[in-house]
Formats: structure tokens, sequence, C-alpha cells
């Protein structure tokens, strides 16, 4: 995957490595952080296009909130795919990201979130593919966020699609 920093450009490093300078410069500061991964996707005419976020949500000592940085990766795809498929689809690409990173977890003690553009509402289609999305990531050992609380997916991914 290629990687891109919002507003800063293409990423020349392995993403891990990338990840671990940004944790050490919040580490120096004396801010904790959380980690979130959501991927969002758009139709375009019969192409698909893919966003993953990595979105890294600072808070200073004091506890106010300072920010986020977002990191993040596009694909196109042709498939046909279901309601169902795509969210699985999105959600896998999360869980493939946040498996990546998760060794990062141990050596900066953070949180690391899972967030699923899928609305808990049945009455939107997404919906449909609440449960088997969720029970995905939680076999995989992961917290998760769902709309409106899934932000990486929800908000950042959904605008770099």
């Amino acid at each position: 995957m290629e990687w891109f920093r919002l507003n800063k450009g293409k990423i020349n490093v392995p993403i891990h490595e990338y990840l671990e300078e940004l944790f050490d410069e919040q580490v120096k500061e004396g801010n904790k952080f959380k980690v979130c991964v959501g991927t969002d996707s758009q139709q375009y005419g019969k192409m698909w296009k893919f966003a993953t976020v990595i979105l890294l949500v600072i808070e200073g000592k004091d506890g106010i909130g300072k920010g986020a940085k977002i990191i993040y990766s596009n694909f196109k795809t042709q498939d046909i795919m279901s309601i169902n498929q795509r969210m699985v689809r999105e959600v896998s690409k999360s869980v493939e990201v946040a498996y990546d990173i998760f060794h990062l977890v141990d050596l900066y003690d953070f949180k690391l979130e899972i967030h699923a553009d899928i609305n808990p509402d049945p009455k939107w289609k997404s919906n449909k593919a609440l449960s088997e999305a969720v029970g995905y990531i939680l076999g995989m050992g992961y917290d998760f966020k769902v709309k409106p609380d899934a932000s990486a997916a929800s908000t950042a991914a959904d605008k770099l699609c």
C-alpha cells in the first residue's frame, strides 16, 4: 500500500517506521494518543474507490484534545459487490492495517480502534452487514466504533474517497 499524510504528501518509508516517528514525537511532548483505523468506499461509475485512514488522535498532558493527524491510502476496483460484501471489504482492509501496526501498541501503550462506516439503524442499507462486520472485528480482538462514532471511516476516509 502507498501511504500519504494529509497535506504533507507521500510517505517514503514503511508505514510502521513512519508511525514510530510520529509516536516518538507525541511521547516526547508528553501527549497521550489513540489510533483509529477506518475505511470507506464510494462508487464512481463502474469503479469503487476505497480510502483507508490511520487517524492519530492526540490528547495533551492536561487532558485537552490537541487534534489529529491523518495518514491514508487509496485503491480502486471494478469488482461487483453487494452492500454486504463492500462493508465487509472495508472492515477487512481496516483490520489488515491494524494487524500490520498492532506490534506498536505494546511499545507505545495506546488504544487501537477499528472504525466501521456502518449504520446501527436498520433503515440504512449498511446495517445489513453490521453483525458480520462487528463479529469479524471482535473475533480479531480489536475494539470498534460504528456510525456516528466512527470518525476515521465516516468522516476522514469518506472525504478521501
